[in-house]
């Protein structure tokens, strides 16, 4: 069986999130917090290494937080993602303060990664069904043809996705009938209003969803050479880039839908209807922990994780 990584990407800025560092912000009874519980779930899945993608000015209390208790229970690398790690002959927009997206985060890893892979966020939680039913994907072998991308993808029920103090942005997903991914588009402040469930398009459009459909998470399964197809597609973005642009991102999951419309990549989505929660907003942070306790009522977790 082929072995697995997962990846965690941790070193976004959450400009919604107030004061503090989100990705670290306790929500277990013994100090625990989000990722603790999504490497405990990996683990029991069966992967076999962690690589979290962090900041360099976050590494010192990432380190002393998680970093120095995972690697006891687990191998774990490090890959860091930096606002000024471009490919030669391109340069920081002046005014551009945040990193450059998912899309850049995953290539950070380039180098140390070897395995198929699961790439998720932080500050998100997942459940367990996903990451058995991604870990298994990936290690059943692909038949998939040269040149095509063998993707899968955890596909989350919108309405288990919602945050109750704020709109938040998801990739709203086309799904055929044999399960696979047709077209993913980023959708933006997506919450109830009046009975609603409202939504802005990235050119301001606003929407009406159905809360019954597929979402992205950013929790997508991937082979190793996934990161040579985004090295070559980050030059292109930046290229693309008008001047002056300070807020444009390298995203995965516009990567992957520009991979599918050009007939590159096959995603498997493979459903979960766990309920996600994640730390979004500060305000977010009392119903994870309250989550959280509930889910260790139901013996799903222990009190003391590890």
């Amino acid at each position: 069986m082929a072995k697995t990584t997962l990846m965690i990407m941790a070193a976004g800025l959450g400009t919604r999130f107030g004061e503090g560092i989100k990705q670290l912000a306790p929500v277990g009874p013994g100090g625990e917090i989000l990722m603790d519980y999504s490497i405990y779930d990996a683990m029991e899945a069966g992967f076999d290494e962690v690589v979290f993608i962090i900041r360099h000015d976050l590494e010192k209390d990432f380190k002393e937080v998680i970093g120095n208790r995972i690697e006891k229970i687990i191998p774990v690398k490090y890959a860091f993602q930096e606002l000024n790690a471009l490919p030669e002959g391109f340069e920081v927009s002046q005014g551009r303060k945040k990193p450059w997206g998912t899309g850049q985060a995953v290539l950070a890893a380039r180098g140390q990664v070897e395995n198929p892979f699961v790439v998720i966020n932080a500050d998100d939680y997942y459940g367990k069904e996903a990451f058995v039913r991604l870990h298994d994907y990936l290690t059943a072998g692909t038949n998939t043809p040269p040149g095509i991308h063998d993707i899968c993808m955890a596909g989350f029920i919108l309405n288990n996705t919602l945050s109750e103090n704020g709109g938040v942005t998801r990739g709203i997903c086309e799904v055929n009938g044999g399960g696979m991914l047709q077209k993913v588009t980023e959708t933006y402040d997506i919450r109830f209003e009046n009975g609603v469930l409202s939504a802005r398009e990235e050119d301001g459009t606003e929407n009406i969803l159905n809360a019954t459909q597929h979402v992205s998470m950013n929790m997508w399964g991937l082979q190793p050479e996934f990161l040579d197809e985004l090295e070559g597609g980050f030059a292109r973005f930046l290229s693309g880039l008008k001047p002056g642009d300070v807020k444009s991102e390298y995203l995965l999951p516009r990567i992957i839908d520009s991979l599918i419309q050009g007939g590159r990549a096959k995603v498997k989505v493979l459903e979960t209807k766990d309920k996600w929660f994640g730390v979004t907003y500060q305000e977010d942070r009392e119903s994870v922990m309250v989550a959280i306790q509930e889910l260790i009522k139901r013996g799903i977790y222990k009190e003391k994780l590890f």
